[in-house]
């Protein structure tokens, strides 16, 4: 079995908790790549060649660091299992204090976790541009502008027109991340569905809405309008966005299998993260 390491170097810490993960695990007879170099450990140029190469991809930092490793994950079919050096994890599974559990990996006691992804597609100046979305695919006005309408087709037809600061299209791993900012629902991770919530909406009758998870979705800025807005996919793919562009949000066919070494009930863990923090505490 080979195990690739994805360290987010700028972490603190980070390249000492792959060095205590690669040693176990090359104690317990697999083979590690790593991108960065660690005793005993091939080393591999990026989080996409790690993946490539490997049967099992471990990450070592935060959610962000899973998020960004997980389009990749899905796209070679790999599971992924994230060590939490992050303020939240709710996408990790474990914590550095909990190392022990990485022996599941090599007697192959752990569970997968399939996470659904979107397609997300902008048909922009005759080009089609395509992307894919763990967490959310946000439209949002521009810093300078003032608010945006946006109206959203379901399956071809009109269903709402939202004059807001923007939008967010979310699966229910995203529930928990920019969606919850803005007030949306929080979403059982492993659910299968889309979740459509406005960003400040200036209106009494805004509501976040949950659609089936094989609605096909399509938002515009409404034809006519100057507001300059963009899209970001997962926090990154800035795309600038005019009233003459489509943006198309149906599931992805592909799924990100999360590895499961230590089960934890997520409402559980939902309290514990982000629960208010004291003004007193140090």
């Amino acid at each position: 079995m080979k195990i690739g390491l994805i360290a987010n170097k700028e972490k603190p810490h980070a390249a000492e908790v792959c060095a205590q993960i690669a040693a176990r695990l090359l104690s317990g007879g697999a083979s590690v790549c790593a991108n960065l170099s660690l005793p005993g450990a091939a080393f591999c140029d990026g989080g996409e060649q790690v993946i490539r190469t490997c049967d099992i991809a471990v990450t070592v930092g935060g959610d962000g660091t899973i998020i960004h490793n997980a389009k990749h994950a899905a796209f070679y079919d790999r599971p992924l299992l994230g060590v939490n050096l992050g303020r939240v994890g709710f996408v990790a599974n474990i914590e550095p204090s909990e190392l022990d559990e990485l022996s599941g990996l090599l007697d192959g006691s752990y569970q997968i976790q399939e996470r659904m992804l979107l397609d997300i597609t902008i048909e922009k100046d005759g080009e089609i541009h395509r992307y894919t979305a763990v967490n959310e695919a946000a439209l949002h006005r521009d810093s300078l502008s003032s608010m945006v309408d946006i109206s959203v087709s379901l399956d071809g037809e009109r269903i709402i027109t939202y004059r807001a600061d923007g939008m967010l299209f979310s699966t229910p791993t995203g529930s928990t991340a920019y969606s919850f900012s803005a007030g949306g629902p929080v979403l059982q991770p492993d659910l299968a569905c889309i979740l459509l919530t406005p960003v400040c909406p200036h209106a009494l009758s805004s509501r976040q809405v949950v659609f089936g998870a094989d609605a096909v979705l399509t938002a515009e800025v409404m034809p006519g309008s100057d507001q300059k807005c963009y899209m970001t996919v997962d926090g990154q793919n800035y795309v600038a966005i005019s009233s003459d562009d489509r943006i198309t949000v149906r599931r992805s066919d592909r799924k990100l299998k999360l590895i499961i070494l230590k089960e934890k009930n997520f409402y559980t863990l939902l309290n514990e993260k982000l629960k208010e923090p004291s003004s007193y505490e140090d």
